[in-house]
């Protein structure tokens, strides 16, 4: 799918791709929390050692942004069509 501006979309398509970017958004941080909460179980359960699953979740942190930021923009299109 190629990407459209904002301003060229139907109202239809704004709705959906705010709804498909705000799921996708809840699930990356969602699985980021619980890796991030794996990683801390299975130091402390290792004494200490590290481990990946501390260091993929900070690595999701410019993904997670990006999409929130797509999202706030779709939202603030949404709102200036009267949505």
């Amino acid at each position: 799918m190629a990407d459209k501006k904002l301003q060229e979309m139907s109202n239809e398509e704004l709705l959906k791709q705010e709804r498909t970017l705000k799921i996708s958004t809840g699930f990356l941080a969602g699985s980021a929390l619980v890796m991030l909460f794996c990683g801390i179980y299975l130091m402390a359960a290792k004494e200490g050692k590290f481990n990946t699953f501390l260091v993929i979740p900070v690595s999701f942190i410019p993904i997670i942004a990006l999409s929130a930021k797509s999202l706030k923009e779709t939202r603030k299109e949404k709102e200036s069509r009267g949505i």
